[in-house]
């Protein structure tokens, strides 16, 4: 391994070659922990559905058959219990993005794009009836960079509401004001909103208490389905504005579509960076793009928070100059920010503030 030159072959007629060089024969040079012969792979998956995720299990079994010659994929053993050698490598799966450090989760850019199509339809629907309104809820949980990014693609989105940027229904500057408004100027609107916003909302309408799944997860509810009975209600009550209300749930639609390309192709190289750092005898780690670099991370840096929405970042700005939306800030929020832009910050000479930056340079070995 690590030759690249071409394999030649001479002849009476001159030259052929034998075959086209492979990815194997520009492997980094990392030693080979496991012998091949003796290695008994397993592929474990986690949680639903999600854009490349066949494409990520079925470049490990090939990864493995052509470049290291492993034939045995199989199911789990009893690694604790009998002691044995076992390298345990990952790969981030999570079509909502919320995964620290990494650039982005592989299905996250095939999510956007499948969700900007729903946007659309919902867009079509609410410009072909009177006062019409196009409600679609996306995946999001806690983070909302599907229902950001897809916005911002499809340009047609009147509001955007996600976990991050709370909202409220009544009152000046509420979600309801600004709908009648909208409808006054356009005549139609599209409301995208990410399944986690707006959840405490529901708790208090429904005077429910936090539950959680089977997973230890909290129980969300339908926030769409809820959202959309509250504005039929609203304008019933105000009986000013006959208004067609469609709502959209595209979810399953967008989890179970194959990967677009650029996905597919993402999908391949995750999934060979963490054989090559496996069959290395790296263990505990996870494979994703940092800064544009195929790197090894660290299990536990991965799972110590949540990625999610920054909206004082720009990002978010530019969906807020796109919608027009309100920001839905109270006066209790506004005197909130205030006295914790008022509170006083620790010292930049303070010791340990010191080498912050250098946590992740060390922490990650990169290919």
């Amino acid at each position: 391994m690590g030759s690249s030159s071409k394999k030649i072959v001479t002849g009476d007629a001159g030259y052929v070659l034998e075959d086209v060089p492979h990815f194997s024969d520009y492997i980094p040079d990392l030693p080979v922990y496991f012998e091949p012969d003796e290695v008994h792979a397993c592929i474990v998956t986690c949680g639903g559905l999600c854009p490349g995720l066949n494409t990520v299990i079925r470049e490990i079994v090939c990864g493995l058959y052509h470049m290291y010659g492993v034939k045995k994929v199989l199911g789990i053993d009893e690694i604790k219990r009998r002691g044995l050698k076992v390298a345990v490598a990952g790969i981030p799966k999570t079509i909502d993005n919320d995964i620290p450090v990494i650039d982005r989760s592989f299905g996250f850019d095939t999510a956007v794009e499948e969700a900007q199509r729903a946007i659309n339809a919902a867009h079509v629907e609410a410009e072909s009836g009177e006062n019409g309104i196009g409600l679609v809820k996306v995946m999001g949980r806690y983070s909302g960079f599907i229902a950001m990014y897809a916005t911002l693609a499809s340009r047609d989105v009147d509001c955007c509401l996600i976990p991050e940027s709370p909202f409220y229904l009544e009152g000046p500057g509420g979600l309801f004001e600004y709908i009648e408004r909208r409808l006054k100027e356009n005549g139609h609107m599209v409301i995208v909103i990410a399944e986690g916003a707006g959840q405490e909302l529901l708790c208090e309408s429904m005077h429910s208490a936090d539950q959680k799944d089977a997973s230890g997860n909290k129980l969300l509810r339908d926030v769409g389905l809820w959202l959309s009975e509250k504005i039929k209600e609203h304008f019933a009550k105000m009986n000013k504005m006959i208004i067609n209300l469609k709502f959209i749930d595209p979810t399953y639609m967008i989890r179970a579509v194959p990967s677009n390309a650029s996905d597919n192709v993402y999908c391949t190289l995750l999934a060979q960076s963490a054989v090559h750092g496996a069959m290395a005898g790296y263990t505990g780690f996870t494979s994703g793009l940092v800064n544009g670099r195929h790197s090894y991370i660290p299990f536990y840096r991965i799972t110590e928070k949540q990625n999610k929405v920054v909206i004082t970042d720009r990002m978010w700005a530019r969906l807020l100059s796109s919608t027009n939306q309100p920001s839905f800030l109270t006066a209790k929020d506004v005197i909130e920010d205030k006295r914790e832009d008022e509170a006083p910050t620790q010292s930049l000479d303070n010791p340990c503030n010191q080498d912050m930056s250098n946590l992740v340079k060390k922490e990650i070995c990169c290919n």
